[in-house]
């Protein structure tokens, strides 16, 4: 059976995966069992994704990347360059923890920057942005923008990654495809 997918002749993709029409897996990437990544998504260089992770559908993952047992990644998440998830709360090399990997979940268009780690059980609301070398230790609500280590909330973003800026009212607009938002008990939606 032809595959619906492209992936790199050093590539290794284990037994049991599912792999979406229209993704490509890069160089030197390893794809573990049971993993679940869905239609045109991008893993490039030296990644890899540990057993059961699931990516949504366009989730995009830089060059050396690793995704650990636990992670989900909801549609068009971007991860970038050598970030990485945690997926136990106190690794020690002489004990075995395998049954007790975190769950955390990324939400539908979050972006994570380049060299930032995600420590486990720390969900990421949609539409996040996480900067470059950013160390997340707690939940991060949607829309919002996070830099540092720890990770601490300085603003918020449009869905098309824009800073928003609140008048009075609450109200924002991203300048680029002029949707509005609303900030309302420290929470922002999409003013529809």
């Amino acid at each position: 059976m032809e595959k619906d997918y492209f992936a790199h002749e050093t590539a290794v993709i284990d037994e049991g995966c599912e792999i979406g029409k229209g993704t490509k897996i890069w160089h030197f990437s390893h794809i573990m069992t049971n993993c679940k990544l869905g239609k045109n998504c991008n893993i490039g260089q030296n990644v890899v994704v540990s057993p059961e992770v699931v990516l949504g559908k366009n989730v995009k993952v830089q060059n050396n990347v690793s995704i650990y047992t636990g992670v989900i990644c909801e549609d068009d998440v971007f991860l970038g360059p050598s970030m990485v998830f945690t997926n136990i709360v106190n690794p020690r090399s002489a004990v075995i923890r395998k049954g007790e990997y975190v769950r955390t979940i990324v939400r539908r268009g979050t972006s994570i920057g380049a060299n930032a780690t995600i420590v486990c059980g720390h969900d990421i609301g949609e539409f996040a942005f996480i900067g470059a070398g950013a160390v997340v230790t707690k939940e991060i609500p949607a829309y919002a923008l996070v830099v540092g280590n720890p990770a601490r909330h300085i603003g918020w973003m449009s869905e098309f990654g824009h800073r928003l800026h609140f008048d009075k009212d609450g109200i924002a607009q991203c300048p680029e495809s002029k949707e509005r938002y609303e900030l309302k008990e420290g929470k922002v939606g999409k003013v529809e």
